[in-house]
This record gives structure tokens, sequence and C-alpha cells, in this order.
């Protein structure tokens, strides 16, 4: 490749979300070391590290997948999605147990969550189902049989691990796809209702205990400060600490004693807001929000009905990833155990990210490269 070649590379290459995304993540890189610094555990102040070499290993995958055509997606999103389907069902029977659930799968010395992999696949298969089935009608409750199957199948898998985080985010991905394919005004109030009145079912019969203890914890965390009510208020306590500028980094008692437990993945939003404050928070938030429209604007500029539900698909779980998890650190939502995109630590989830942020440059690519 001579030098005109590599300067037409760089001028066609998106790397609009590979930069987002990095920024993010030496945020999150920071937090990660802040908060394990001064753990008495050298394998947990270590942490930093391993993060260090999950990011690298996502930045290839996401490098080699946006080179991928993806019409290859829409190809293979059977495979991938029946896969997938086979490793929940494999974690059930031989996955490792550990707090309680049963949601890992062991390689070697690598521990891997399948569920995290699944979200990617439900999408693929939706946009699949999506771009052949009738792209230019409203859909009424009738449409929606076939691919609520196909996102609950993987629900009830992983709700079963249990995991009921993963499971809920699952729906809400589909949920945000079918809402941008566009419902009927009449299949919107049922599914509304639907949703309601099957909540308070799911509450009385579908939860374990620990599950309900949650959401009473939610709405009142003082009535077991000492139990299940800690978590949520150390959180709070950490993020009000932070007042406006922060403490500075590596300065966060919350994490120094060790009062907020999870805080290098849960409860990383917490630490953040305790060691950079309100400005801090706001830069942050600032950032995931530009990564959000650019995934929008996207897919409203591309051609293919299968890439444009794809970029919706991915977008919503960066969305709904941080939605959810600054929603339940400040209180505004119970505590489930969702990471921050980019932020929190985790190998499969991190590299789920990396995934994404590969498929997204593809799908970006096609104007300029296929």
């Amino acid at each position: 490749m001579d030098l005109s070649n590599i300067k037409e590379f760089f001028k066609r290459y998106d790397f609009s979300f590979f930069l987002l995304s990095f920024v993010i993540f030496f945020f999150g890189i920071l937090n990660l070391y802040s908060a394990t610094h001064a753990s008495a555990s050298t394998a947990h102040a270590n942490l930093f590290k391993v993060q260090l070499g999950w990011y690298a290993l996502s930045i290839v995958v996401a490098f080699v997948i946006s080179f991928i055509n993806p019409q290859n997606l829409y190809r293979f999103a059977w495979p991938i999605y029946l896969f997938n389907i086979l490793l929940l069902v494999l974690v059930l029977v031989l996955g490792h147990k550990g707090m309680g659930a049963r949601r890992w799968l062991l390689i070697g010395p690598i521990r891997i969550q399948p569920s995290e992999f699944m979200k990617i696949s439900v999408i693929f298969i939706l946009a699949r189902y999506f771009r052949n089935y009738a792209p230019d009608i409203e859909l009424g409750l009738k449409d929606l049989i076939k691919p609520a199957i196909l996102a609950i199948i993987p629900t009830i898998l992983i709700v079963v691990e249990p995991d009921l985080g993963t499971g809920l985010l699952v729906l809400l991905i589909f949920a945000t796809m079918v809402f941008f394919r566009k419902l009927k005004w009449k299949t919107l109030l049922i599914l509304g209702l639907v949703g309601v009145l099957s909540g308070g079912v799911m509450y009385q019969f579908g939860l374990k205990e620990y599950q309900r203890n949650r959401i009473k914890t939610f709405l009142n965390p003082t009535a077991d400060a000492k139990g299940t009510g800690y978590n949520a208020i150390q959180s709070k306590i950490a993020i009000g600490s932070g007042k406006i500028f922060g403490k500075g980094l590596r300065k966060s008692s919350q994490a120094s004693l060790n009062y907020l437990p999870e805080n290098h993945t849960d409860f990383v939003f917490s630490i953040y807001n305790e060691e950079h404050g309100f400005f801090g928070a706001i830069l942050l938030i600032g950032l995931y929000l530009f990564l959000f429209f650019r995934f929008v604007w996207l897919s409203v500029n591309v051609s293919r009905i299968f890439e444009s539900v794809t970029i919706i698909g991915i977008m919503s779980i960066f969305f709904w990833h941080t939605f959810i998890n600054m929603g339940m650190v400040m209180g505004l939502l119970p505590v489930v155990g969702l990471p921050l995109p980019l932020m929190s630590y985790g190998g499969s989830s991190l590299l789920t990210f990396g995934i994404c942020i590969g498929v997204a440059t593809s799908i970006s690519n096609t104007r300029r490269f296929f």
C-alpha cells in the first residue's frame, strides 16, 4: 500500500466511534485505578491492568469487524443467534457458579458471560426479521409475535441463571427496535397496559425474595440501612460528597475505606462523581450523549433497513446500560447488576461494547468502502 492509498484509507475510514469510545474508556481506566489502588488485595489492585488487556483485545476485535460487510452479518444472523442460545443452555448445565448465580463459562483461565454476547445476537436476528417482513408498514400485535418470541427465548434463559438485569435489557432492546420500526398507536397502548399488568404479576410470582427486596429498598433504602439499603445509601453519599469539582483523583474515601462495595463494577459512577464532582459528571454524560446522537445520525443516513435497525439496536445497548446504571447509583432506579459502558470492570462486557463499536464502524464504512 503506497502513501496515496494510506491517505485515501484515512479519509474514508470512520474513526469517530473508536475515538469516542476511547475517550470514555480513558476516564474509565483512570477511575478504575483510583477505585482499586488502595485495596489490600494485590489482585484487586491490579484489576486496571487486566482491564487494559481486555480493552486491547476489544479494540483488535472491533477493528477486524469494521471491515466485515454488514451484508454478511445479515446472512449469518441465524447461526449467530442459535449459537448464542446454545451457549446460554450450556451455562445452565455446565456454567461456573458465583455469587449465587450461574452466568459464566470457563474456557481455561478465561471466564466469559454468554448473556453479554446474546444482546448483539438478538439485534442481528431482529434486524433481519424487520428487513424481511413488511419494512414499510406500521406494526400491529400480530406482527410482533415472531420477533417477541425471538427476544423472549434468550430472556427466559438469562433470567433463569438468574440475571434479571440483563434479561430486562434484552427486552428493552427489543422494545426500542420495535418502537423505531413504527407501531400502531393502538398496539402501543395495549403493550403499555400489558407491561404494567405483567410487571405486577412478575413481582408477585416471578421474582426471588432478594429481587423483591431490591425494589423495596429502592422505595425506602433507610428501612434496612445496614443491609439491603447499604449500597444505595453509600452510593448517594459518594455522589453528594463530590460536590461541584470533586475531591480529586485517588481521593475517594468511599473507595479507599471500602465503604462502597462493587466500586469497580456496578458503582463506578459513584466513585467518579466523588472524585470529579458535578462538572466531571456533566462531561462524562455529554460524551455518552454525543455517542448516542452519533448512532442515531448514522441510523438515519444509511440506505438499508437491516443496517439502520441494527444501529438502533446497538444504540439501545449503550443507552439502556448508561441510563439504568446511572439511575440506580443515584437512587432513581432499583439496584441491578448492569455495568456502565466502557467504565465498569468486566472483560465480557467490554468485549461486547467493542464488538458494537466495530459493527457501527462497519456500517458507517459501507457508505465509503463496500
